[in-house]
């Protein structure tokens, strides 16, 4: 059974995180673009503050694909020192690649975000979604930058990703809700009849409706 949307399968992830509802602890974390509308009906559903952790893979100079690293919101990154220290990659290569992802990180926070303050994950249970995993390769990563923030738990929800795969997150995050666990997955795309491109509008409107609508914890900004 597919979801009709991002937004029905928000609402039903919403239902399981019922436990969370009304806590003065409780931040949403939406993995742009696709986790938004799924992170916005459970921030709803929960009165808790949204807003939008954005990751950039460090691609491997010639083989993209494979990933050195990764850098988050808030400045963070993370090394994967396993490949750094077996292909024996030169610091000045990471930075290079560091500064370009940068850029593209910070370009993509000031079309969502504007002048809006990052939230402060310091201190709080932190409930990061997307819209489906495949891998968790870019989930993984979030999960590593948000520890290094020190919240104090954090939950990965997902409407829907491989056993394997949802097995493999919960030796990284403290707890994980995924409400699909199909043997036979192929990609996120085939669980949702609605599975349109989010746009960077879209993004920035969830986060404008968000704001105008403020949950009962401000969402704790960079000087908590």
């Amino acid at each position: 059974m597919a979801y009709r949307n991002r937004a029905e399968a928000g609402r039903m992830l919403a239902d399981k995180l019922s436990g969370y509802a009304g806590r003065s602890d409780v931040l949403v974390l939406g993995l742009p673009r696709g986790g938004l509308p799924v992170a916005f009906e459970v921030a709803q559903a929960l009165h808790a503050p949204l807003d939008v952790f954005t990751v950039r893979k460090l691609g491997l100079p010639g083989q993209e694909e494979l990933a050195m690293g990764a850098i988050a919101t808030g400045g963070i990154r993370v090394l994967n020192d396993e490949v750094v220290r077996g292909l024996e990659i030169g610091r000045e290569a990471i930075d290079a690649v560091a500064a370009r992802e940068q850029r593209e990180l910070e370009r993509r926070e000031r079309q969502y975000r504007g002048d809006r303050p990052h939230a402060d994950p310091r201190g709080c249970v932190v409930i990061l979604i997307d819209d489906g995993v495949a891998t968790g390769s870019t989930m993984r990563a979030a999960i590593v930058a948000l520890r290094r923030q020190n919240p104090t738990r954090i939950v990965v929800a997902i409407p829907v990703g491989p056993p394997e795969t949802c097995d493999e997150l919960r030796e990284e995050a403290d707890e994980v809700v995924c409400l699909k666990r199909p043997e036979s997955f192929y990609a996120v795309g085939m669980w949702y009849r609605d599975f349109s491109q989010v746009s960077d509008d879209e993004v920035r409107d969830i986060l404008d409706r968000a704001a105008a609508e403020p949950a009962p914890h401000a969402g704790s900004t960079s000087d908590h």
